[in-house]
This record gives C-alpha cells, sequence and structure tokens, in this order.
C-alpha cells in the first residue's frame, strides 16, 4: 500500500515537478497534492519562512521585471509611458502560474504569460532581452541577502546572551574534561568564552559572505549583454540592495553560494558542539546544568520522571542536515558548460531547508542559553569525586621548578597519582605520605597545590583576547 507521510519531522522543500513519475501508485496522490511541499511548520519561524514561500517567489519575480523595464525606459529602449503603466497594472496570479505551467512545463514562461494578460498591449516590453535566470538568479541572491539578515540579527541575539552568560559564571568553578575523563580545574565561564570565540568569528565570516554569495544578473541567455545593456543589471541590483556579478554565464556561479552554505554549517556545528555539551553535562551521572523544562512539560509519555534536553538533541539533529546540504551546494559548482539545470532542483531544498533550519536553531538555542538552570554545588561535588588527583600537573611543574627531570618527576607523580586512584585514597594525602616528594616540599606548600583558585588566575587574560570585559 501507498504510504506518502505528510507530517514526517523531516526538513523537506521538494518540487513534484522534479520527480521522476514512472509508474507508481502514489503518482495520483502526488500529481493532486500541492505543487510545493514547504519546509514543515515545526521549525520553520515566520519571518524567514515568508521569505521563502511561494507567493514572495513570484512577487519577487515580478518586482525584478518590472525594475528591468524601468531601466529600459531610462536608456530609452522602452516608452517611459509603457514603464509607468507597466509598473501600475503589474500583477501575477500564483494558481493561473500553476495551471499555465501545466502545460509550459516552465515556471518561468508561465509567469511571464500570466503577468502579459494583466498589462495588455505594453506587455512587449516584459521580459525584453533578458533570460529565465536573470530572474532566478537575481530572485535568489534577494532571497539570500533577506535571509542572511534574518540570521545575522538573530545570531547577534546569541552572541550577546553567550557573552552575558560567560561573565555571569566566570568565577564557577568546575571540572574541566577531556575524553570524557576529568582533567584540571576550569571556570564554567571560560565554556562560555570559548563559544563566543567562534561564533563571533563566523558572524563576521557569514557578514563578508554576502558580498560573494550574494550577486545578481540581467546579462542575457549566456552572459554576454547581447540584447541588454549592462546598465540595465546595475540599475535592478542598485534597487534590490545587491551586486551585479562581476562575470555570469547563463547563471551566476555556484561557488558563491557553496561558501554561503559552508558558512552556515560552520554555525550549526558550533551550536551542535554546545549543545552536546549540555546534553553531556544534563547527564544524570553528572547533573551539572539542565536545559530549560517548563511548567506542564512531559518528559516522557512512559516515564513520568524523565527531564530530557530535547532541544539540544533536535539541535544537534538539525546541525546534520545543515551539513548535508552543504555538500550538495558544493556538488551545485560543477555544471555543464555555460549551464544545466542540475543544480536547480537541489537549490529548491538547500537553500529555504538550510536558511530556515539556521535561523531555527539560533531561536531555540538563544532559549536554552537565557533558560540553563546551572548546579554549581554539585560542580564542586564532582570536582572532588577524582579525590584531588586532577591537581596531579601542578606538582609535576613545581617538582620541575625543583630541578627535577620532568620524566623523573611524571614518573613519580603517576605512580602516586595511579595508585592512590586504585585504592580510592586522597592523592593530598598520597603526595603527603610520600617520602620522595614530600621531602621537596613543606605541607603549606603541599597544601597549596590543591588550591582550584590557582587554576583561574590567569583567565582574564583570555576574556580580554575574547572581547569579553
Amino acid at each position: 500500500m501507498c504510504h506518502f507521510d505528510t507530517c514526517s519531522d523531516t526538513l523537506l522543500y521538494i518540487r513534484i515537478r522534479d520527480l521522476i513519475f514512472d509508474f507508481n501508485p502514489c503518482n495520483h496522490f502526488l500529481q493532486n497534492y500541492t505543487k510545493e511541499i514547504k519546509v514543515i511548520k515545526r521549525y520553520t519561524p515566520e519571518k524567514i519562512g515568508s521569505i521563502w514561500s511561494e507567493t514572495s517567489k513570484f512577487n519577487r519575480f515580478l518586482e525584478i521585471e518590472i525594475l528591468v523595464v524601468e531601466a529600459l525606459a531610462k536608456l530609452g529602449k522602452v516608452p517611459l509611458k509603457s514603464a509607468k503603466n507597466i509598473r501600475k497594472k503589474a500583477k501575477i496570479n500564483i494558481d493561473k502560474i500553476k495551471q499555465i505551467e501545466k502545460k509550459t512545463h516552465h515556471d518561468i514562461v508561465a509567469f511571464v504569460l500570466n503577468l502579459s494578460r494583466s498589462i495588455g498591449e505594453d506587455s512587449q516590453y516584459i521580459h525584453k532581452g533578458i533570460t529565465s535566470s536573470d530572474i532566478l538568479d537575481t530572485t535568489l541572491a534577494w532571497q539570500i541577502k533577506d535571509s542572511a539578515g534574518i540570521i545575522l540579527k538573530d545570531l547577534d541575539g546569541v552572541l550577546a546572551q553567550v557573552k552575558k552568560n560567560a561573565l555571569k559564571y566566570k568565577n564557577t568553578v568546575c571540572v574541566a574534561r577531556t575524553h570524557g575523563v576529568h582533567a584540571e580545574v576550569y571556570s564554567f565561564g571560560l565554556k562560555f568564552v570559548y563559544l563566543y570565540n567562534d561564533l563571533n568569528y563566523e558572524y563576521k565570516l557569514l557578514k563578508n559572505s554576502l558580498d560573494y554569495a550574494c550577486r545578481g544578473k540581467v546579462s542575457g541567455a549566456v552572459g554576454t549583454y547581447a540584447h541588454i545593456s549592462p546598465k540595465v543589471e546595475e540599475y535592478v541590483c542598485r534597487k534590490l540592495g545587491i551586486k551585479p556579478a562581476k562575470v555570469s554565464t547563463q547563471i551566476v556561479s555556484r561557488e558563491g553560494i557553496a561558501y554561503f552554505l559552508s558558512i552556515l554549517g560552520l554555525i550549526a556545528s558550533t551550536i551542535e558542539r554546545a549543545a552536546t555539551e549540555i546534553r553531556h553535562l544534563h547527564r544524570t551521572e553528572v547533573e551539572e546544568v539542565e536545559e530549560p523544562f517548563y511548567k506542564g512539560q512531559k518528559g516522557s509519555s512512559a516515564m513520568p520522571h524523565k527531564k530530557n534536553p530535547i532541544i539540544c538533541e533536535r539541535l544537534c539533529g538539525l546541525s546534520r542536515l545543515i551539513r548535508a546540504n552543504m555538500l550538495a551546494s558544493f556538488e551545485n559548482i560543477n555544471l555543464w558548460h555555460e549551464r544545466d539545470i542540475s543544480h536547480s532542483s537541489a537549490e529548491r531544498v538547500i537553500l529555504p531547508d538550510t536558511t530556515i533550519a539556521l535561523d531555527y536553531m539560533l531561536i531555540k538555542f538563544l532559549e536554552v542559553l537565557k533558560g540553563l538552570r546551572i548546579d554549581s554545588k554539585n560542580m564542586l561535588n564532582n570536582l572532588g569525586k577524582n579525590k584531588g588527583i586532577i591537581y596531579s600537573q601542578r606538582i609535576l611543574v613545581s617538582l620541575m621548578d625543583k630541578g627535577i627531570a620532568r620524566q623523573s618527576a611524571y614518573d613519580l607523580v603517576q605512580s602516586v597519582a595511579l595508585e592512590a586512584k586504585e585504592k580510592k585514597l586522597s592523592f593530598k594525602d598520597a603526595v603527603g605520605r610520600d617520602k620522595k616528594i614530600n621531602k621537596f616540599f613543606s605541607q603549606k606548600e603541599i597544601e597549596d597545590f590543591f588550591n582550584p583558585a590557582y587554576y583561574l588566575r590567569n583567565i582574564n587574560s583570555i576574556y580580554k583576547k575574547s572581547g569579553i570585559a
């Protein structure tokens, strides 16, 4: 039996016309389903989702067509009266465009035909000297610009909260872990400084990438301006707030889009890294951090006690999707000659999905950051579970300061530490009893070795370098 799950929690933006309708019992359903399955509402913030809506897309097509006519009028290629008439009368009907497309199998041709009918005699000046990709690629650049603007704003909000958390927890002592094993004394605030540094770099990279990724083109069939002046392209792009491509074929090269998506992939991966950290610290065996849990929320349909890190797990899952889309964008770079359309079907999926999913991630991540529940007491309890062996390097360095060769000092401290761990002894007591070590230090010095404040004495410099005062 055919089953088509329209509620699946998978980010999809499928152009049905791009599916191959060979014999399949699902075909009747698919052909009578909506022309486009949009990104599922569950992960679609309204503001950025509207940019990629079908209505927005066709309205952008319309504005670009009108701007082309206006530019031609300024150059004396179209009567000024006709340009004004087109601006006044031009309108489209998306349902009728879809009906026409069933016959033409070409969305831009269907769009132009429907638009022309609304204008009348002056429709002869519509789509003059340009090709479909002039409309498509310029629209795409415009959509990327607007989407990036929303993402940058929301990323800025995340950065502000990360910075706030870094300052709030600067002196909150916890244990650092490497390989999942206790390493040394750490500042919980430094986890946020580390995050801030990467997100801040990525913010700058994303902002700067728009100069490369947001390039429009109104250069004609193979980009030679054979039938239209380059001044038209300059006018249209200036009005839309984007730059014209320095060179294009029938399309703008896809390297810029791949670069843009690679940065979105970086941001998603950095968020995933932070979400994974929260998930680890949320575990029952650790219980140092919890993501928000709201009144009336249920953690499990079966187990009433459950409080799971579901938001952070969701962020990790969406990050995987974004990285997969990034790969597709790199595959889109390799096209035949001056153009083929193998990139088109992929871009209809990956650009809406990636920008929408990342913005959703930023919104939910900010929610997590604001609502984090920190158990500083349990951080101290966990710090003590290793019975002091995390202070081993300080003793190693102090022995070296006394003139002991590094390898000899290392072997000496390691033997005491491993014995203490095996026998579940206090490392401080073991060091105090070891004659080879304590002959170099007074009891006061040994006591001072186990002072956690020592490990945070230089963190101000880290904060300063990262731009957090």
